[in-house]
């Protein structure tokens, strides 16, 4: 388990984190999300191990990061700009790798060949591009088998078959060895699909951070049609985040149980109503809502 308490981190003044606090449960792929600037990339480098927080307490299993050799040998980091030394070759990089990490798997490396064909082992990382280096990463860091592996953005630049090949990995890792993962990704599409937990980031804090199924449980969208052409005043204590309308259908998103919201709903005798399930991206729009985040219509 990865555990953040109250961490602050300041770079001339400016607050990148402000006394965040998170946690990952150990065994989980846990998906770290937020708009630009609300600090991803800045708490995964304290993860690693690079940056030192300001104030605050960052441990796995317990034991501090920084500074601590042991507990990083327990982990593989894959950031968004990939890591290499400057003529190095996947080769050159295993056995640098090899040579860090006790349980570097020689046989796994060789297995997991199959599933980057296309990587030119012996050519210099430099020379390939941008997708392949990515696979390159993802080829090395498996073969370390970690226990926990750190990832930011993971598949951008992957095509869709290389994507679904690393997730496959990724998720037979975490179901036959129990591997932590923590991804940092705009993609919330694709994270919906893999993480079973998820921190919603906002200016340097954790705003909410909940299993994906709690998230999901929490917030109900209802699509319903009333029978007057205007909707009725609803009970003050419905925490509405967003309504909206294309004729007389209206969509609430509403905070609560899907059943007892369809409940009071009914009360209204509708022509019809429907409870829909949200996206994580429809969650992290309304969860995270307000003026800093709304789409705005500008005249041009």
């Amino acid at each position: 388990m990865i555990e953040v308490k109250n961490v602050v981190k300041s770079f001339d003044g400016f607050h990148a984190l402000d006394g965040l606090t998170m946690t990952v449960p150990k065994g989980a792929i846990y998906g770290l999300v937020g708009p630009n600037g609300a600090g991803k990339s800045t708490i995964l480098r304290h993860l690693s191990g690079v940056y030192r927080q300001d104030s605050g307490e960052i441990t796995l299993e317990g034991a501090p990061i920084f500074e601590n050799p042991a507990v990083k040998r327990r982990m593989a980091v894959i950031p968004d700009e990939i890591y290499y030394f400057g003529s190095a070759t996947t080769r050159d990089m295993m056995k640098f790798y090899r040579g860090l990490y006790p349980n570097f798997d020689m046989d796994r490396y060789n297995k997991l060949r199959e599933a980057f064909p296309e990587v030119d082992e012996r050519r210099p990382i430099r020379r390939l591009s941008k997708g392949m280096q990515k696979q390159s990463a993802f080829w090395l860091a498996l073969s370390c088998k970690p226990d926990y592996l750190l990832l930011d953005e993971p598949v951008d630049g992957l095509d869709p078959v290389m994507r679904r090949q690393v997730w496959s990995l990724l998720m037979g890792d975490v179901t036959e060895r129990g591997t932590t993962v923590l991804v940092s990704s705009h993609n919330l599409r694709e994270l919906e699909d893999v993480c079973d937990h998820v921190g919603l980031m906002s200016h340097g804090k954790v705003a909410l951070e909940r299993s994906l199924t709690e998230l999901q449980g929490g917030t109900v969208k209802l699509q319903i049609a009333f029978n007057s052409e205007t909707p009725p005043e609803l009970p003050g204590d419905l925490k509405v985040l967003h309504v909206s309308n294309i004729g007389r259908v209206y969509t609430y998103i509403i905070r609560g149980e899907a059943q007892e919201i369809e409940r009071r709903f009914a009360a209204f005798s509708p022509l019809f109503q429907e409870a829909l399930p949200l996206t994580l991206e429809e969650i992290f729009i309304y969860e995270m809502g307000g003026e800093d985040y709304a789409v705005r219509d500008i005249a041009l």
